[in-house]
């Protein structure tokens, strides 16, 4: 065993001369648990919600959305569509058009931006499973339904009947605007709604689904659209698919993952994430001041067994390596002890949601969400040992000022 481990050793857990020394060592100790408890904690429920929100966008935004980059629609190509179609993890495809609109129902308005969509959207898209009340229906019988987020329901104030229809309005595109009779130029169609969504509160107040070809005759377009949504297999890259795609209908498109589609949400996420690690890690830096005060404390009640090794023959690197290993060893038990609290209490929080989310709205989910990440588990307890290692030098830095040079000053040898 090594002779500074072995002395660091018997020195954290054997007896000292002051009852004060011992306690302050637990503190460090404790200080240090709690500190890396914290970070696991917090980190992995953040990690939770992050997955849910995720989950959430994931319901109503495609895999990959293909867009133009100059205009609001375009004409897709047919040959380039089968080519698409065709390629190794595409599993469906979904022309949308999209436009801001006026809704309209009974005396209420709201403005939002109709999503039309054709057959294949329920495959692209995972909104069936999102239904608040009514059904995911889009078409019966030829005749056109319409699915609304619940907080445009809530602000037309939209009731289970679906009774009363929808009415919607735009601008004629093709007309002229007439000041003196602006009615002239705005299209208006009505459209019954069949159900209600919940997703997240920007899709919700934003968004009706609507069938395609009702946008089209509403903005008088033909095979324009706005979007191609495309579903991948499961389990598929979707890089891989996206490079091709990208050869495939060349630079005049944008052709964007999921999290291309969010960049903005997930570049917040992941400063907010960091963000709240730098926090949790300055609390912990001023936990480790415990260990400056415990191997401060420590050197002066050691001082006759510094003068003992010194004259044994120890060298003044050996010394201080003792003492450095005594600050690293509360590092490393209040590291250990802080991971594995941590690590138990959020899978038992994952496990069993024993910690319910307070509050009188309805939620996707009742108790917080945990992910435990191997990653943030590492990166925590490098962390923590690199704090309990800076935290010791300072102190260890004084043995040699205040005993070692006055032992050679002396002549103690």
């Amino acid at each position: 065993m090594n002779l500074s481990f072995y002395i660091a050793r018997r020195y954290l857990l054997g007896p000292k001369s002051q009852n004060a020394i011992n306690i302050i060592s637990g503190i460090s100790v404790i200080g240090v648990t709690v500190g890396t408890m914290a970070l696991v904690i917090v980190l992995s429920v953040f990690n939770g919600f992050d997955q849910v929100v995720k989950s959430l966008f994931s319901s109503f935004d495609p895999d990959i959305k293909i867009s133009a980059v100059q205009g609001k629609t375009f004409i897709p190509d047919e040959s380039v569509i089968r080519e698409i179609e065709s390629l190794p993890g595409v599993a469906a495809m979904s022309e949308v058009v999209e436009e801001n609109v006026l809704l309209l129902y009974g005396d209420k308005q709201h403005i939002a931006t109709i999503k039309g969509v054709d057959e294949a959207f329920k495959e692209v898209s995972g909104l069936d499973s999102m239904i608040y009340d009514g059904t995911m229906k889009l078409k019966d019988q030829n005749r056109p339904y319409a699915v609304v987020g619940q907080g445009i329901a809530y602000s037309l104030r939209i009731g289970l009947s679906f009774v009363d229809p929808l009415f919607v309005y735009t601008i004629d595109r093709k007309a002229q605007i007439n000041m003196a009779q602006p009615e002239e130029s705005i299209r208006r169609d009505f459209i019954y709604p069949s159900g209600i969504f919940s997703i997240e509160q920007d899709f919700d107040s934003r968004y009706i689904i609507v069938p395609v070809e009702f946008v089209r005759e509403l903005l008088s377009y033909e095979d324009e659209v706005s979007f191609l949504e495309i579903k991948l297999d499961p389990g598929f890259p979707a890089d891989r698919v996206q490079e091709q795609i990208t050869a495939i209908i060349g630079q005049d498109f944008h052709v964007k993952n999921r999290q291309q589609q969010n960049e903005l949400f997930y570049r917040v996420m992941k400063s907010e994430k960091w963000a709240i690690f730098l926090i949790l890690t300055f609390i912990l830096i001023i936990a480790s001041f415990n260990i400056i005060g415990s191997l401060s404390m420590l050197i002066i009640d050691k001082k006759n067994d510094i003068m003992t090794l010194r004259n044994m023959g120890a060298t003044n690197k050996l010394i201080e390596r003792i003492f450095l290993v005594e600050g690293w060893l509360i590092s490393v038990i209040g590291s250990v002890l802080g991971l594995v609290l941590g690590t138990g209490i959020s899978w038992i929080q994952q496990q069993f949601g024993l910690i319910k989310l307070s509050g009188s709205g309805t939620f996707v989910i009742d108790a917080y969400p945990v992910q435990i990440e191997p990653v943030d588990i590492f990166l925590i307890w490098i962390t923590v040992l690199l704090i309990g290692l800076i935290a010791a030098r300072y102190p260890v830095k004084q043995i040699n000022r205040k005993y070692l040079k006055s032992i050679e000053r002396d002549g103690i040898v």
